[in-house]
């Protein structure tokens, strides 16, 4: 009588473990999980907060105008990580089909390749993929119908970017405006496009408040683009650490973490966020930690009891990130409760 439910919270566990930590199960591990699992670490669910932050932050500055209605944002949430799960698996198969997830490169050593691994099954992989599909499309046809033509602008950017990204002839990635492309998805069209579509209107100000964002998610790309350059330089994927070089793009890295911070000064300072997102000053230490990192050359080995390597500079930078993230939602909930707050 008790096997099922100790079965059943062992799953659970192995399901919210896909999505925190920096563990990473091997192959042999993995295979041996049930499908939703196999599945969810084939993912790399772990990177999908970056999703539900940028959905819960668009959902704050709703809230702060007086416009955020629940079944939209809970759409948004649901859309934004569904989304992103396609695009880890569509990078996945595009970086497969082309050569460049082979056995020594380092997206084979740092999680679950859900094709190179051979770890899903081909029809687990279709399923999980379908049941996507029709999710992400379900909620873009609400939105459509929703809000109309603002809803069609942002689904369609957003779609041609993640397009554009990995799967065309040319991919955005291997001519160094893979980041770029990730800074407009990750701040404009998530917060931006996540608010407009919730509240049913287009703010500056919510344009604005999703540039610090957009700037984090671009330095955990850059940081495990700068990770992976001598290999991706071998395959011809000329990411932009590879187009300015190590030191160049330790530096642009180092300066996209600041203007996080300062960019959010300006937007207090001009009225357009309440004090209260000063609150995100508590992970400057982490920031100080990403920018103390980012400042020196990788080791050539991993510290005793490293978790995650080859990722190096990622690692840091999603850290610092998922800190400076909630604690933005954070200054955002209480911006949205106390909105008439301004300097």
């Amino acid at each position: 009588m008790t096997d099922t439910p100790v079965r059943s919270r062992a799953r659970l566990e192995l399901w919210l473990g896909a999505f925190v930590g920096f563990h990473r199960p091997g192959v042999e591990e993995v295979r041996r999980l049930d499908a939703v699992s196999k599945f969810l670490y084939a993912a790399r669910s772990i990177i999908l907060v970056i999703s539900a932050q940028a959905a819960i932050l668009a959902g704050l500055i709703a809230a702060a105008e007086r416009r955020f209605e629940w079944l939209a944002f809970l759409l948004v949430l649901v859309g934004f990580v569904v989304a992103h799960m396609i695009s880890n698996l569509s990078n996945d198969y595009f970086g497969f089909k082309r050569g460049h997830d082979t056995p020594d490169s380092p997206r084979m050593r740092y999680t679950v390749h859900p094709l190179a691994s051979g770890v899903l099954e081909p029809r687990t992989l279709a399923t999980g993929l379908a049941l996507l599909a029709v999710i992400g499309t379900a909620i873009t046809a609400y939105f459509i119908a929703e809000r109309g033509w603002v809803a069609v602008a942002f689904a369609a950017a957003g779609i041609t970017l993640m397009l554009l990204y990995d799967a065309s002839p040319v991919p955005l990635k291997s001519i160094g405006l893979g980041e770029l492309a990730v800074f407009l998805v990750w701040g404009p069209l998530m917060v931006g496009g996540g608010h407009a579509v919730v509240s049913g209107h287009v703010s500056s100000a919510a344009l604005y408040a999703s540039v610090p964002y957009g700037l984090g998610v671009m330095s955990i790309l850059t940081g495990k683009h700068i990770d992976q350059m001598a290999f991706d330089a071998s395959k011809g994927n000329r990411t932009l650490p590879v187009l300015l070089g190590e030191r160049g793009a330790r530096f642009v890295n180092r300066a996209a973490i600041a203007f996080m911070y300062i960019v959010i000064t300006a937007l207090i300072a001009f009225g357009q966020l309440t004090p209260f997102a000063a609150i995100v000053a508590l992970a400057l230490p982490r920031a100080w930690r990403a920018g103390s990192v980012l400042s020196a050359p990788r080791p050539e080995a991993p510290p005793a009891g490293y978790v995650g390597w080859p990722l190096w500079y990622h690692r840091v930078c999603l850290e610092h990130n998922r800190r400076f993230g909630w604690l933005y939602i954070l200054g955002l909930a209480a911006g949205a409760l106390w909105p008439a707050v301004r300097p």
